[in-house]
Order: C-alpha cells, then structure tokens, then sequence
C-alpha cells in the first residue's frame, strides 16, 4: 500500500507576497503561536520566501492571571492581548503584522490560513460556519487551510483541514489526498459540552485547569508541521495528539 501524503497548496510555496494567516485567539495557546509563527516567517525569508502576514484577533485584555502562563508581562497589564503581542513580535523582528482588538467575524475571512487557539466550541463552530462561505478568488485572499489547536490540562491535539479540495499533482510513489478533514468535521462538537472555560481568577486555579508548559509545547509540535509544510511541500499527516502526563506524541494519520 502507497504512503498516503498531502501536497502543500502550490502558491503558499512560492508567493508573491507573504502568505496571508488569520491568528484567532492570543491566549495560552495563541501567544505561544504567534511567537512561533514569527520565527518560521523569519527562517522562511531567508531561504528566499516572501514569508509570514498574520492578522491576530483577541478581544481580551492582559490581567494577573495570564502572566506566567501566557506571554505576558507585567508591562502589559490591562493592554489588548492582541495588540500587546503583535506590538512586541513587530518590534523584534521588524515585521508589519496587524492586531485586531475584537472577536473573529465572517467578514475576516480573508486568509489563505485559519488558526484558531480558542477554548470553546462556540468559537470552533463559528469558524467552521464562515469557512463555508464564498471563496475568495486572489491568492492571497483564498482560504485553503484551517488548523486548530486545542487543550485540556495536560493533553491537547493539533489539527490541519484543509478547506474544500486542494489539487495534488500526480505522484507515483505516493497515495496523494486532497481532502483533510477540519477540527469540526473529524470530530462532532455540539455534542461536547462546555466546562472549565471561562476565566480563573487567580494563577494557581488557571495551572489547576492547564498545565504550565501544554500550550507552548502544543504550539511548538503544531507549528512545526506547518514549518514542515512550508519548506517540504507535503506532510503524511495532518496533526497531533499531545499527552503531557505520559510525554507521548501521536500522529493523525492521513
């Protein structure tokens, strides 16, 4: 049997212009990405790509609570999380990324990439719904992936979907798939139901319900395979499952 593999969405490899992210979420998980997402569109650059665009979207606002486990300092208090962060990475490497102190809507679907580090279903299923719409014909504007990141205490999971098909070229040696299926399509999340997501009030019951380090070692797994995404052009598969409490890291097979 062939090795299954997915192809990497032939323009995001050579652009002619950054290659556009929408960032939802700049929380624990969120502002651990969008650090590694910096760095990616820095080592991208210079092996010749345009790199990196990231649009983040937080409507929230620094508080005690996210210092320490987040990316947060106490500089920092009582900013927009969004603007905090992507004023910091635009400062550290000269970039030009832009911050949106909102909620993620159906008009901001504009982004070749949806990732998404939120912490309800709610959200998820909203995201979903706005992918379904029309499709942007620009290359720059066309949704074609959509990767979620999503956590419990000390476990998580990292899945890449891709939005609609993506046309894989003809390959001998491998099983090529166009088709991978998004966060809400391989799992049913209306029947999950909602818990421990709102706000702690204090660091030490925000660690009771999360890990120190789940997020930022989700993040870094997770961005690596968009890493490898990039500069290989394929992946055999489309995500992760991460258990903190037993150090083990599972594929999802395509």
């Amino acid at each position: 049997m062939k090795k299954k593999v997915h192809y990497t969405y032939n323009y995001l490899l050579s652009p002619t212009h950054p290659v556009t992210i929408a960032l939802v979420g700049i929380g624990g998980t969120g502002s651990q990405v969008l650090t590694c997402l910096a760095r990616v569109s820095y080592a991208l650059q210079g092996l010749g790509h345009p790199g990196l665009h990231v649009v983040a979207y937080d409507p929230d606002e620094v508080t005690e609570t996210n210092i320490g486990r987040q990316l947060f300092s106490p500089s920092e208090l009582g900013l927009n999380k969004a603007v905090a962060l992507v004023t910091r990475v635009n400062r550290f490497f000269g970039t030009a990324w832009e911050a949106r102190a909102k909620l993620y809507e159906k008009k901001d679907i504009s982004a070749n990439i949806t990732i998404s580090c939120v912490d309800n279903t709610k959200s998820r299923l909203g995201i979903s719904e706005a992918l379904k719409g029309e499709r942007m014909c620009r290359d720059d504007t066309r949704p074609v992936y959509w990767i979620d990141f999503g956590n419990t205490t000390n476990t998580g999971q990292v899945v890449i979907g891709t939005i609609g098909e993506v046309t894989q070229p003809k390959a001998e040696e491998f099983s090529t798939v166009s088709k991978m299926k998004t966060i809400t399509e391989m799992f049913d999340l209306k029947k999950v139901k909602e818990k421990d997501s709102g706000p702690s009030c204090s660091l030490a019951e925000a660690l009771g319900k999360q890990d120190l380090f789940i997020n930022s070692t989700l993040a870094q797994h997770g961005c690596a395979l968009l890493w490898k995404m990039m500069t290989t052009g394929m992946v055999d598969n489309q995500g992760l499952y991460l258990n903190l409490e037993t150090t083990k890291v599972n594929p999802i097979k395509l």
